[in-house]
């Protein structure tokens, strides 16, 4: 079964239709059911869930990172703004893809396949402890709930969760960050990324997650 959330009954209306077609089922919801029924439907029901397209709803009324607490299925939002801060807008809300309309069903049923395969081929992100950090750009969450990072920091943080068991060094943390042919920062700026990520994740963890030992470099630990 298909989820298409929208304000527009027309338009839930609309794909319920074009998915018939295709002989996918597709049920639609307004902002507010949706939310209802994503809280209090049974784990079965949701496990039959294929993909949500979220459609036209205003900003916060669906969040694509709460979808996540009951189900694993592919989170696309259709967009009708063809604008690059739109696009990284929705992405950063947790969504899997971004469609921009119009779209063929099509298309939609083939990215929706696209992404099931690859989330069967590699975790989505890495578990340590209380820590959930994903590789994909998204902002680390801490017993559920999401840390927001400047960028370096977000990627330094994955960075060591790419390398979990393995010691880095501060040359290896930088070249991951800034890149080997970058002259024009200091290579010490990695202590300094490091240290506001440890008093982050220190606030949140009640200890120091990550390891240092003068000369050798960094590790995550749990």
């Amino acid at each position: 079964m298909i989820v298409i959330v929208d304000e527009r009954e027309l338009v839930t209306e609309g794909y319920n239709s074009l998915f018939d077609r295709e002989g996918v089922a597709c049920a639609g919801f307004a902002p507010n059911a949706f939310d209802e029924w994503v809280t209090s439907a049974p784990d079965e029901d949701l496990k039959s869930v294929r993909a949500f397209l979220i459609g036209d709803c205003r900003e916060g009324a669906v969040s694509p990172r709460r979808l996540r607490d009951r189900s694993g299925a592919p989170v696309i939002a259709l967009s009708d703004q063809h604008s690059l801060e739109n696009t990284l807008r929705l992405f950063e809300s947790g969504v899997d893809d971004v469609v921009r309309k119009p779209v063929h069903i099509r298309e939609i049923l083939a990215r929706i396949t696209a992404i099931r395969r690859r989330a069967h081929e590699e975790a989505a992100y890495t578990q340590i402890g209380a820590m959930r950090i994903f590789m994909d750009g998204r902002d680390p969450e801490i017993n559920g709930e999401p840390l927001p990072l400047p960028r370096r920091e977000r990627r330094i943080l994955e960075f060591l969760a790419a390398n979990r068991g393995r010691r880095v060094t501060k040359t290896q943390v930088f070249n991951a960050i800034y890149g080997i042919f970058d002259e024009e920062v200091e290579e010490n700026v990695v202590e300094s990324h490091i240290s506001k990520l440890r008093k982050k994740l220190r606030e949140r963890l009640g200890q120091d997650p990550i390891d240092s030992k003068r000369f050798l470099g960094y590790r995550l630990v749990a």
